[in-house]
Parts: structure tokens; sequence; C-alpha cells
């Protein structure tokens, strides 16, 4: 499987060190083997999660020029848990309102000795941001319109929402609420995945 990873990040720009992909792998493996019991994710191939869940995430890492990040919906921790491994500089708060994701996510972090990564269980219209995030990441919205209404109290002033998006249609912007504007649009390549990826880039309005 190791191989397999090594293959799939040949074919981008991105550097990642012999711990790094050991992480990377010790995250799938963990996720493989809690899904039997805890149905984590729909994808049950560990190889398939290579591409569908790691390369999918860590093709976002070299667009993370902040410090603070909170992962909105998280799920079994992505795209929070491949970036965190990828960005050991940055801090990664992974926001999910079902214990036993934030379970999972809490043992993955334990394990791997993952550092810069909180978990917490919580809905999102009631977490406390404190000073607020440099950016919302999120791929658990259908819409970016429900992401920014859901989200709008998370990011600092500045801030921006990365929306991590298959297709991406120009009449999503314009349902978006009027304080909100999308600042860019960029195709992302995950080596071996069938259809398209997009990171959405958004920001509130001065």
């Amino acid at each position: 499987m190791k191989q397999r990873l090594i293959q799939l990040i040949a074919q981008t720009d991105l550097q990642v060190t012999e711990h790094q992909l050991d992480q990377l792998i010790g995250y799938v493996q963990l996720l493989d083997k809690w899904n039997k019991a805890y149905n984590l994710t729909s994808v049950r191939d560990p190889n398939e999660m290579l591409v569908k869940h790691i390369m999918d995430s860590i093709v976002v890492s070299q667009y993370l020029d902040g410090e603070r990040y909170i992962d909105v919906g998280t799920g079994p921790g992505l795209p929070g848990i491949p970036l965190a491994i990828m960005c050991p500089n940055k801090s990664f708060t992974l926001l999910d309102s079902l214990g036993k994701r934030i379970r999972f996510i809490r043992q993955v972090i334990h394990e791997l000795k993952i550092t810069n990564v909180t978990a917490v269980q919580s809905r999102v219209e009631e977490f406390d941001p404190g000073e607020g995030f440099d950016a919302v990441l999120s791929r658990a919205f259908a819409s970016m319109s429900d992401m920014v209404n859901w989200c709008h109290h998370l990011p600092k002033s500045g801030g921006q929402f990365f929306a991590l998006k298959g297709q991406y249609h120009q009449d999503e912007a314009s349902e978006l609420p009027e304080w909100c504007t999308v600042v860019e649009v960029k195709s992302l390549q995950v080596p071996e995945l069938d259809g398209e990826r997009h990171l959405v880039v958004l920001t509130a309005k001065d």
C-alpha cells in the first residue's frame, strides 16, 4: 500500500517525508479497521481510500497559507487528518456532531502521535471559535451557500472559506448571500480519481 501511495504522490508536485507517508498509511489502516464496526465511510477498499480520501485531501495542502484551520463536518477526519499530517506546523480543529466519528479521530491522533489536531464533538452552529480561524474547510456541504451560512461565525476577520467540490457550477456562486463572494476557483488534479475536483475559495466582502 505504501508503494502505491508513493506512486500516486509522484504524479503530483507534493513533497512528502517518510514519516508523513507512514502516518498517512497508518490513518488508512485505522480507517479500514474501524470502518467494519462503525461504518465511517462508504469506501471499503483501502487502495480506493488512498485515492478518494488521502490524495483527494492532500492536494489541497499547497493552498493553505494560514495557521489555524477548522474542518467542519469532518466525518472520519477528512480532509482534516491528511492535511494535518501534511502541514505539521499548522493547527486543525476537526468538528463533527457524531460521537463515533470524534472517538475515531481521537484514536487516530493518539496512535499516530498527531499533535496539531483538536477533535470537537459539536453542532457547527453551537461551536464557539474564539478568535476565529484563518479558513474554514469542508467537503461535507452540498452547497456553498449552506456552508457559508452555517459557518459564517467561524473565520476571523479577513478569513476565508475553502469548499472542496466535485464539479463547480457558476450558478452556485449566484446563490451565495450578499456578504460573501468567490475569490478563486482552483481545479485540483487528483491522480486516478474519476471526475472533476475543485477548491473554491470564498471570503466575506469588506
